[in-house]
């Protein structure tokens, strides 16, 4: 067996790479606005064909229960191999918004391939300390999430057809480092045939459930706030005309910080516990959601980047915890598709959300409509003050 001390700084460094793909359209996204004479509606759009074919792909995954049945690392390359070819199909310069929309769907189909493969893989390895490995792993997540973000904002001198290739040619790395690098992990069970109950057999343990829609509650907030982080800065620039900040790394940034957020959650948890380190985590994403309307009116221009760091901190912070709760009570034959279950329905939660944001934007200029983010940590909030009758793992 390979030295252990690698394995896990590969998985998250193959994690980040494949990641790249999922956000590489909105960090040139005026690019495309200008190149395919697209509405500003697109981002919305954009952003939600990639949650759908992440939802497809992950559905399809958790019937199968692909990432049990066949080599985890084996999956992970196949995905990032297909999802970067797609994601370079974008540059097409016969594009219509139909092709884009198609290329993001079956980018984001692949996607279903790599993160909760990843996290499979990642807890394959680490039957203790979890939590902690979560961390890592949905920090390579974010970061990698932004990228696209990093890489507009200071390779202004480059076609943006640049970033769209970068990511892919990191996608194809990260893949072939997994495979070459981390082979089956020593707690990876045999492989199960086709389980077609699997889906709904995952939700009979009460704290599974009770993980799942703290998960849910979450996504609903999440995806939304990174897909509308460069709306709010240019919203703030165009009532403060004062402001010049670059709006690329200011988004890459502020959603990156999320990444060490979820790391120090991972070692939080270790000490407080990781349910309570996610409630506290998920309180005070949705307290931001509530007070976000009153802060485009203030003039201090580095008050309002604070306010939007600290949010992308707390915003993501919990989910490596929530990924770590849901792993801990599935059953073993069935964790990766427990993870990718969880997956495929928190990520159609995110779909609504954007969509309702996007609409609501074409309706009003009110930034109040931030607000309704708190919908989902509410909802996750209460799900996870219930009590039940046996006790949750409380640490990672």
């Amino acid at each position: 067996m390979k030295n252990f001390r690698i394995t896990l700084p590969v998985i998250v460094f193959s994690q980040f790479c494949g990641i790249s793909l999922w956000f590489a359209s909105n960090g040139v996204m005026n690019d495309l606005i200008t190149n395919f004479n697209l509405t500003d509606s697109a981002l919305g759009h954009l952003t939600s064909a990639v949650q759908f074919g992440f939802i497809t792909g992950t559905l399809l995954f958790a019937i199968l229960t692909i990432a049990d049945r066949f080599s985890p690392s084996k999956v992970f390359l196949i995905s990032a191999i297909l999802g970067a070819l797609f994601n370079i199909g974008v540059i097409w310069e016969g594009n219509s918004l139909t092709s884009l929309l198609s290329f993001r769907f079956l980018t984001g189909f692949f996607l279903a391939g790599i993160y909760p493969v990843g996290m499979k893989i990642a807890a394959d390895y680490y039957e203790k300390g979890l939590g902690k490995s979560f961390g890592f792993l949905v920090g390579a997540l974010v970061i990698g999430t932004a990228l696209p973000h990093l890489l507009k904002g200071i390779t202004d001198v480059f076609s943006w057809k640049s970033v769209l290739f970068t990511t892919s040619a990191l996608a194809m790395l990260g893949g072939f480092l997994m495979i070459a690098l981390v082979p089956n992990g020593p707690y990876r069970k045999p492989g199960i045939n086709i389980d077609l109950s699997a889906f709904f057999k995952v939700f009979r343990n009460s704290n599974f459930r009770k993980a799942a829609f703290g998960y849910f509650g979450h996504m609903w907030e999440l995806y939304a706030y990174w897909a509308f982080v460069p709306v709010m800065l240019k919203t703030y620039n165009n009532l403060h005309p004062q402001t010049g900040f670059n709006i690329s790394v200011w988004s890459f940034l502020i959603i990156a910080i999320g990444g060490l957020a979820c790391v120090l959650a991972g070692y939080i948890a270790k000490i407080v516990g990781t349910k309570r380190t996610a409630f506290i985590a998920l309180l005070l994403s949705c307290v931001c959601c509530l007070i976000s309307p009153w802060i485009f009116d203030i003039n201090f221009e580095s008050m309002f980047l604070a306010f939007l760091l600290f949010w992308g901190a707390v915003v993501i912070a919990d989910s490596p915890l929530f990924s770590t709760l849901v792993a801990q009570n599935a059953s073993p034959e069935l964790k990766g598709t427990a993870l990718t279950i969880v997956n495929c329905i928190g990520f159609s939660v995110t779909i609504l959300s954007i969509q309702i944001i996007n609409g609501m934007r074409e309706l009003t200029n009110s930034n109040s409509i931030y607000a309704l983010l708190a919908l989902g940590p509410v909802l996750a909030l209460i799900a996870l003050s219930r009590k039940n009758k046996t006790t949750t793992p409380n640490s990672a």
